[in-house]
């Protein structure tokens, strides 16, 4: 027995439907993957005016990711150091961001900001940073906060009678040790909400009511057949 013209138009609508849904959940999945354009990297001047290499990663998945920094070195040609490595636990899409110490800050200075997050992401940062200027006054808070707890680590002869209150290190003044735990982009101390982007229920819910409505067109369909046939 041949199938009717509008039990073909009924099959065709209901496969049109659904490749609707699997496309929409495939745009969900894919909104939600981690890339190297979630990533961007900048030298600036921390709030304690040291120079830092500041990477934001804005990725909805929330991908743990690795970054490191590598200065790159005039001599001999081609060479890099490893110059300090963070991780970023739980990435949001509103950001979050970590600073790398430089260890060297000056104009002109270049870094590669490398990117490890899950089998994802393995890659570079494009365009390399390069610091423009020498406006901050160090190479970051780890190399600070190193030679401050070397100084005060250094027992002292003999009392110096020029030495006066205002000379002496504060405990509160001295930088912390891990200053560049990850905070979310733009300040404050409140940690970034964590979870997925905001567009996965929009999707998922579009997805469902093109499968409701194919569903109730198929249905129209065969009451009608079923009327005509009486």
């Amino acid at each position: 027995m041949s199938r009717s013209p509008r039990a073909a138009l009924a099959a065709r609508v209901m496969g049109t439907f659904a490749a609707s849904a699997a496309l929409a959940v495939g745009a969900a999945h894919s909104a939600l993957a981690c890339s190297i354009g979630d990533f961007s990297a900048a030298a600036v001047c921390d709030a304690d005016g040291n120079g830092v290499i500041q990477v934001t990663d804005k990725d909805a998945s929330g991908t743990p990711a690795t970054v490191s920094l590598y200065l790159q070195l005039n001599q001999p040609i081609n060479n890099e150091r490893l110059v300090d490595t963070q991780k970023i636990e739980h990435p949001t899409a509103q950001g979050v961001t970590v600073d790398l110490s430089p260890q060297v800050w000056h104009a002109g200075v270049t870094f590669r900001v490398h990117v490890k997050a899950g089998d994802q992401v393995d890659e570079d940062i494009q365009p390399l940073v390069v610091v423009q200027d020498e406006s901050c006054a160090s190479a970051g808070p780890s190399s600070s906060a190193s030679s401050a707890s070397s100084a005060s680590a250094t027992p002292s002869d003999r009392p110096s009678a020029s030495s006066s209150p205002s000379s002496s290190v504060s405990p509160a003044a001295q930088p912390t040790q891990g200053g560049s735990v990850p905070s979310p982009a733009g300040g404050g101390t409140a940690l970034a909400e964590t979870g997925a982007s905001s567009r996965t229920p929009v999707i998922a819910g579009v997805a469902a009511v093109l499968v409701l409505a194919g569903g109730g067109i198929v249905l129209g369909l065969r009451r009608r057949m079923a009327q005509r046939s009486h």
